[in-house]
């Protein structure tokens, strides 16, 4: 339980089946609260409403109430999420939803539970519902073609707001991967994006990111900042500089990994969150040298350390940063050697309690680190075991993959397929099979994104990602370089090529299609077949250029 659960008058109890089981044989509900440390909404609701002492009294006679942190837990997550944090969800003891919402003050929380004790007394069990993801657990397959990304450029210019920049008419998300999409389809669209990110979003002061806008004009900015988002953003504004030669982009992008290794760095790797606090975040400069700053939750989860290792190890390639490359190199060693096991990685290990192992998010966003430590450095680390681990437990004979074991607690025995994390496993498995040359990693990466080619045209831009999967199966396209990393023709190739383009050089451990190319040369690849080869970067300029 966490100190401020321990404030509120409310008998808070952890996730587990013993708690459903005390639900179980009480007869009650259960009220299940995600919370996160970043969110202001959450201490908010502690320091109110778990805190009136009438509804505390309430909730422990008549629910049970369950405490969860929601960045620990994926799965209980993306199971109970109302849309947002607070997610305020009241359950059957066998783990269905009644009903939910997201932040509730005193008066709102007093109707909801008159509502839900009725609804219980009146229908018990058979009042609650399975999301729909969870009923239909076969996703939608098709074939993967070139109408995936065509529809994907539609949804591009149907939904870019002209006046303002961004994607959407009201709540402005940063999308740094649907940034990249657009860079080479759409680029109008994502530099106006990059700069209206750099203007709204962008703390100028204590370097980083904030999460969302709640305006269409980039207003009502809230103000905390997650590790994941702040490292696929520094990617985005890297690789924006790569196609612009916009200084002010990598400047930007200086800022967030500045960030990154500063305020989130815990000494071993990065840090999960800072929270949001407006009050600090509005201050003027000199006055925020005199406040306390919002808290950093240290945890070291392994998705998002993923996430950051693959964005600053992007910004090396561009920069030759070596203070970057040395922070991602200390973050990647700490997540292989503390939560990675044959293959298999732990979502978080702390003093007191270890999180849940072989959750597709970790091994997909680990993954992704770890291939890009391969184009970047020449180090794979354990690439290879953690795919073969990925796709021996957790593909289905049908190509799709599982958010992780189908066991556990309320809902988590059933099992779900999320398409975020599909396509990320995806491209990362991708990577990998233009990196080594094995065409099986190619064969399940297209199988996954096979699973939900059916439902292509019902897309939205937040997940462009999916088309840019799409369009690589296409057209596999790799640079084989036959150097060490490092070396001048290594990095002209990271500098030159489409972001899309694997760069594979010779790597530590001897391994991968670098090994097959001559001393000194890179050679083009498409699809397997060769359409050139260069022995100098002014060579490799014009072979990329032709």
């Amino acid at each position: 339980m966490t100190e401020a659960g321990d404030a509120t008058k409310v008998q808070w109890r952890d996730w587990g089946q013993d708690a459903f089981d005390v639900a179980e044989r009480s007869g009650k509900p259960v009220l299940l609260a995600l919370r996160t440390p970043w969110s202001e909404e959450c201490a908010e609701m502690d320091r109110t409403t778990y805190s009136e002492p009438r509804i505390a009294a309430n909730i422990n006679d008549g629910f049970v109430p369950i405490r969860v942190d929601a960045d620990r837990n994926p799965r209980v997550r993306e199971r109970y999420n109302m849309g947002g944090f607070p997610s305020t969800v009241f359950v059957t003891p066998e783990g269905k939803i009644l009903t939910g919402a997201t932040f509730l003050g005193i008066d709102g929380f007093r109707g909801i539970l008159d509502s839900v004790r009725k609804t219980w007394d009146s229908k018990g069990e058979a009042g609650g519902s399975i999301t729909r993801a969870l009923r239909d657990t076969t996703p939608p397959s098709g074939e993967v073609d070139a109408r995936i990304e065509e529809e994907m450029i539609e949804q591009l210019l149907a939904a870019y707001d002209e006046e303002f920049g961004g994607w959407g008419q009201d709540t402005k998300f940063p999308m740094p991967r649907t940034i990249e999409f657009a860079l080479v389809r759409a680029r109008e669209q994502a530099t106006r994006t990059l700069e209206a990110i750099s203007a709204h979003l962008h703390d100028t002061y204590d370097g980083g990111f904030y999460r969302v806008a709640a305006n269409r004009n980039w207003g009502g900015v809230r103000r905390e900042k997650l590790l994941d988002e702040n490292g696929a953003i520094v990617r985005a504004f890297a690789r924006g500089y790569r196609y612009t030669g916009e200084q002010s982009y990598i400047e930007t992008a200086r800022s967030g990994v500045e960030y990154l290794t500063t305020t989130l760095w815990t000494g071993d790797a990065f840090g999960a969150s800072q929270g949001g606090d407006e009050t600090y975040f509005t201050l003027e400069p000199t006055d925020r040298e005199e406040a306390e700053p919002p808290t950093v939750d240290e945890t070291v989860l392994a998705d998002r350390n993923g996430v950051a290792i693959d964005g600053l190890l992007w910004f090396v390639a561009y920069t030759d940063d070596d203070s970057a490359r040395e922070y991602a190199r200390s973050a990647r060693d700490h997540v292989c050697e503390t939560l990675v096991e044959d293959g298999c990685v732990t979502h978080y290990a702390t003093e007191s309690e270890t999180g849940e192992s072989g959750l597709l998010l970790d091994q997909a966003r680990v993954l992704m680190g770890l291939t890009t430590s391969w184009e970047v450095l020449g180090e794979p680390g354990p690439a290879r075991a953690v795919a073969d681990w990925t796709i021996e437990h957790l593909q289905d004979e049908d190509g799709a993959f599982r958010d992780g074991p189908a066991e556990g607690a309320g809902l988590l025995d059933k099992p779900l397929y999320p398409l975020d994390a599909t396509v990320e496993c995806a491209e990362a498995l991708l990577d990998l099979a233009c990196l080594t040359g094995e065409d099986r990693y190619e064969r399940a990466a297209r199988e996954a994104i096979e699973t939900f080619a059916g439902a292509s045209d019902r897309m939205g831009v937040e997940v462009a990602q999916y088309a840019t999967a799409a369009s690589r199966l296409e057209a596999q396209q790799v640079l084989e370089v036959g150097t060490d990393a490092g070396t001048d023709l290594h990095r002209a190739t990271l500098r030159l090529a489409d972001h899309e383009t694997v760069v594979a050089p010779r790597s530590e451990d001897g391994d991968g299609v670098g090994q097959r190319v001559e001393d000194g040369e890179a050679r083009l690849v498409v699809d397997g077949t060769e359409q050139g080869r260069a022995a100098s970067p002014a060579e490799l300029e014009e072979l990329l250029t032709d």
